[in-house]
């Protein structure tokens, strides 16, 4: 994902200003999806303004701008969204490099390091339930039900790394109970 593909996307659901883009980074987009603050939204509100991907349609008082995404923003947008996602050439996953190196530590604390990620998947995928249920069924895509799919994308993740935490305290503990 890149921040002018979210900006974009963001902007084609309705027309904001950079201070809303802000405030929705601030929200679950920021939580769960791609982090971003003023000093990165406002240039690259410029950039896809200079490249005719958005248009200012209201200019208000202190030189707020709302801005809307054009035909040909969406156009980009659909060819992002429609195109697969490439494999980064430089892999950078901590949690992924964490698992890798939870050998180095004695047992219970390889333990400790797993109960903690099921406590927080168990919560995260708790709020995620939460935030489900409180929106309802998906009906479309829109302003309604934006984010609806991704919360359910991250809800089954949350579940997917809890399942996986907790076989992995099974294969310690086993392991454990085989050497005494």
């Amino acid at each position: 994902m890149s921040l002018p593909h979210a900006l974009l996307g963001l902007l084609a659901v309705r027309p904001s200003s950079g201070y809303e883009l802000a405030k929705a980074f601030e929200g679950d987009l920021g939580r769960y999806a791609w982090q971003a603050g003023h000093t990165s939204i406002y240039p690259e509100l410029g950039k896809l303004a200079e490249r005719g991907l958005v248009e200012v349609t209201h200019e208000g008082p202190r030189g707020s701008r709302t801005y809307a995404v054009t035909p040909e923003g969406r156009d980009e947008l659909r060819t992002w969204l429609l195109t697969p996602p490439r494999q980064a050439a430089k892999v950078r996953n901590e949690r992924v490099l964490r698992m890798f190196l939870l050998s180095v530590l004695d047992p219970a604390d390889a333990l400790e390091v797993l109960r903690r990620i099921t406590e927080h998947t168990a919560a995260e995928a708790a709020e995620l339930r939460r935030i489900r249920s409180d929106a309802g069924p998906v009906v479309a895509p829109g302003a309604e039900g934006f984010g609806q799919l991704a919360a359910e994308y991250g809800l089954r993740q949350y579940e997917a790394v809890h399942s996986w935490a907790l076989w992995a305290i099974e294969q310690l503990e086993s392991r454990a109970a085989a050497a005494s």
